[in-house]
């Protein structure tokens, strides 16, 4: 039980170092200092999606494991 509870620590970690650089990404789009269009191609956007969909279930493993803690 104590493994799984590193576990999540150490995904929920990685989780908010992610998102503290997806949202600095997004205001750097924002404010028109990273070209969109550099995204735009096929392979940026399935690559983007792949790692969206992996921080989803991620975080998604994560809350399971916290909650099994209880």
């Amino acid at each position: 039980m104590r493994k799984l509870v590193r576990l999540s620590i150490a995904i929920g970690g990685f989780l908010i170092v992610t998102s503290i650089i997806l949202t600095g990404a997004v205001f750097l789009i924002l404010l028109n200092i990273i070209d969109v269009s550099v995204f735009a191609d096929q392979a940026s956007m399935s690559l983007l999606t792949l790692m969206f969909l992996a921080i989803g279930l991620l975080d998604f493993i994560a809350g399971i494991i916290l909650l099994l803690k209880r």
